[in-house]
Order: structure tokens, then C-alpha cells, then sequence
């Protein structure tokens, strides 16, 4: 299976928005390690070490595994020719500079391609528990791990291209309640309990304990129909969640499902409320 991704040919965005001075076409720029700053890596620091610790336990068994592409020979906030050399050789990965958040086609284009964009800055000390921007913490400690291990890998890249192919539909808010629920998300059942794997939970000190804690939020096993009728907030902790059993049966989910055919059954129903789920 991974072989066949990496074996197809370079997949190109439709044409976007102008990118911001001093980046290329695909929005990517320069990382420059050496500009960051003593107290900017010490902020790296301090979040890796104390979500670490939040996590241990509570996140998958891959993520523990797939941070050892992360312990590289500099101290701070990972130099990316560094880390992705030993990501690449993983899964044919690699990690891109782009100075924030790019637009849809540009970022599901590089998913497409096996590069994840990461945001090129960090958040400051006064605000290390929320971000509304993904920084380069959010970006790097909570997704590259599991990009390390395959099924993560070729999921991510399944969904590149079918963020493009929703993106043509006009139906990407549904997509992106997909990429929501894992990518971001997603807990996981990983020999009987819960597991955390998504970015945005794993990088969310917060998050982290509340969603496998809290008797408040809903969660539910993982249905790729309920998924794409079930909103969600960027701005608070979530209200549920989608529970996977595996991520090799994740991404056969995705691949098998005609999602044409499912976007076109959920159109007429109503939204679900995650909380109601």
C-alpha cells in the first residue's frame, strides 16, 4: 500500500490565492533554524516536555514510538533537514515552512504529496494552553509522530487527494469534518481503553485529559457517514469525539468508501450535534 502512493506522480493545486512576499508558489518558505530565538526553543522545551508526561498513557503506542523522530542532536524546535531525513525514511514524508495557515487547495495538495505544512513560528509563553493559529508545536509534536507509521502516512495522503476532489465537488465543509474527527480529533481504542491520536488533543494539554476524563463529551465508534453530518467548534474543547478501533481500518474506511455517493446521501439530512450524537 505505501509503495503504490509514493510510486504516483506529483499531484499540482488548482490555482490559488497570491502567497505572502518571500514565499513560493506552493506557500512554502525558508525554515531558518538559526533565526529562533534562545527563548522561542526554550518555549519548545517546556511544551514538549510537559505534554510528554501529559501523555504517557494516554496517547496511542505509535505516537510514544513515532516521537523518536523528534529527539534529534539540536536542542528546541526540531531543524527540519534533520528531522526529515528520518522521517522520509520512514514513510516518505517530509515537513514544509509555510508562514501560517494556507489555503485549502495548497494544503491538501501538499497532504496529496506526502509533505505536511508547518506553521514557522511559535506561540509565546503567555500562551502556551491555546493558540488559535497552529504553530510549529502544534504542527510538529502533534502530527509528525504518526506520520511515522504507515497507515497514518497513506491515510494522510488518502486525505490530500480527497480534499482536492472535494474541494472540485464543493463539498470540502464535509470533507473537513473527516479530517476533523481523525486527523485533529480522534481517539482511538487500543487494548480495550481509550487512546488519544489526533494533533489537536495530542498537542492541547487541556484536551488531552478531558477527552479521555470528562463525563461531558460524547464518544462514539467511528462512522464515516455520522462524521460528515456532524459539526464542530475550532474553539473550544470538543463536545465529541469519533473512537476508531484501528488505524489500518481507518484508512480502508476512506479508500473503499464511494464518498460521491455518501456526500450526495448526507446533503438533504440534517446536521448531527456532536453532543447529541
Amino acid at each position: 500500500m505505501f509503495k503504490d502512493f509514493i510510486d504516483s506522480a506529483e499531484i499540482s493545486p488548482p490555482v490559488a490565492a497570491t502567497p505572502p512576499a518571500g514565499a513560493a508558489a506552493d506557500w512554502t518558505v525558508p525554515q531558518h533554524w538559526e533565526r529562533f530565538t534562545a527563548e522561542e526553543h526554550a518555549v519548545w522545551d517546556l511544551l514538549f516536555a510537559r505534554q510528554q508526561e501529559m501523555l504517557r498513557g494516554r496517547a496511542v503506542r505509535a505516537f510514544a514510538e513515532g516521537l523518536d523522530v523528534l529527539r534529534l542532536s539540536r536542542p528546541g524546535i526540531p531543524e527540519l533537514g534533520e528531522l526529515n531525513a528520518r522521517l522520509h525514511a520512514r514513510t516518505g514524508w517530509t515537513v514544509v515552512s509555510v508562514p501560517g495557515l494556507v489555503p485549502d487547495d495548497v494544503f491538501f495538495a501538499h497532504l496529496a504529496n506526502r509533505r505536511f505544512p508547518a506553521g514557522n513560528f511559535i506561540r509565546s509563553r503567555d500562551q502556551l494552553d491555546y493558540l488559535e493559529e497552529p504553530d510549529v508545536f502544534h504542527d510538529v509534536f502533534g502530527h509528525v509522530p504518526l506520520l511515522a507509521l504507515p497507515a497514518v502516512a497513506d491515510f494522510m495522503q488518502a486525505l490530500g487527494r480527497k480534499g482536492l476532489e472535494a474541494l472540485d465537488r464543493g463539498v470540502l465543509d464535509r470533507l473537513a469534518r473527516l479530517y476533523w474527527y481523525t486527523v485533529e480529533f480522534g481517539l482511538a481504542r487500543e487494548d480495550g481503553a481509550l487512546r488519544i491520536y489526533g494533533a489537536g488533543i495530542l498537542s492541547s494539554f487541556g484536551e488531552s485529559r478531558f477527552s479521555l476524563e470528562s463525563a461531558m463529551p460524547r464518544r462514539r465508534p467511528f462512522d464515516l457517514a455520522e462524521v460528515l453530518r456532524t459539526t464542530y467548534r475550532s474553539d473550544a474543547f470538543q463536545t465529541g469525539y469519533f473512537v476508531i478501533d484501528s488505524f489500518e481500518g481507518l484508512l480502508d474506511s476512506v479508500l473503499e468508501a464511494d464518498l460521491d455517493a455518501l456526500y450526495e446521501a448526507v446533503a438533504p439530512l440534517s446536521d448531527l450535534d456532536p453532543a447529541r450524537v
